[in-house]
């Protein structure tokens, strides 16, 4: 009980100690992984039945498996629309959505396609009077699910039909539609990917929450703040290459810590 109550304390002083640097902060980025999801129930890859459940997420996130076949992977990205359109922003993207709204100088940057962290901005702008919920939607590194992207043209839409039944095509150049996320072999649009190094360099504070920081070039933001001069803040289940180099690192459920060392 004695160790109990002596760690609970450690990480309540932790959790202190990340609301003071954020308060004392003038540029904030945070960049957040699939850890920051979970809670909501963001399903993995896999699932069950179908033909495409017999394939590696990595055999059918390519533009290869495009090509070949488009339908497959199509059949594989509904399911996924699907499951987390049923799934709803946790206290973690409430909180983050909220310090973006609340303050200037604070850009969210997620590695995740899920959508969850532009969804809680609407929902918290609304609950604020706040009209213009932009300003806590993140940079999207991989994508967005919810978004089509023309292969040929380029154009960009929501995707607004489940395309159940033909492939969807663009209807400006009838070239055919795809997901728009970044699949394997492919690299990240320079433009945000750029924007997101810009703000990493200027940044007092990174505040990384859900990942592991191993996927490159994403992993490289963090780095860059210290580089820079800033501090970072670890939010994540278990230790990561970037906890020994974290001025504080919270271990625990992202959906309850951060709503604490977001307080203003």
């Amino acid at each position: 009980m004695e160790r109990l109550a002596r760690l609970s304390a450690r990480l309540e002083g932790d959790v202190e100690r990340a609301n003071a640097i954020l308060k004392q902060a003038n540029e904030i980025v945070v960049l957040t992984g699939a850890g920051v999801s979970a809670e909501s129930g963001i399903p993995t890859f896999r699932g069950s039945g179908g033909l495409w459940r017999t394939r590696r997420p990595e055999e059918l996130a390519t533009p290869e498996a495009f090509r070949e076949t488009p339908d497959l992977v199509w059949e594989w990205y509904q399911w996924r629309r699907r499951l987390i359109a049923e799934c709803s922003p946790n206290p973690g993207h409430q909180a983050l959505a909220r310090l973006a709204l609340k303050r200037d100088g604070v850009t969210l940057i997620t590695q995740n396609v899920d959508g969850l962290h532009s969804r809680a901005a609407r929902t918290e702008a609304r609950a604020m009077n706040i009209a213009d919920p932009q300003a806590a939607f993140p940079l999207e590194l991989h994508g967005a699910i919810n978004r089509d992207r023309c292969s040929l043209c380029d154009r960009r839409t929501d995707a607004v039909s489940h395309h159940e039944s033909g492939l969807p095509l663009c209807n400006d150049c009838g070239g055919p539609l795809r997901p728009d996320v970044v699949w394997f072999g492919e690299t990240l649009d320079p433009v945000i990917i750029g924007a997101a190094q810009e703000v990493a360099l200027s940044a007092d504070v990174c505040l990384v929450v859900g990942t592991s920081a191993l996927v490159h070039p994403a992993a490289n933001l963090p780095s860059m703040t210290l580089r820079a001069g800033g501090v970072l803040i670890e939010v994540n289940l278990e230790a990561t290459t970037l906890t020994n180099h974290a001025e504080v690192s919270l271990q625990g459920r992202s959906a309850s810590l951060l709503p604490r060392v977001i307080t203003a």
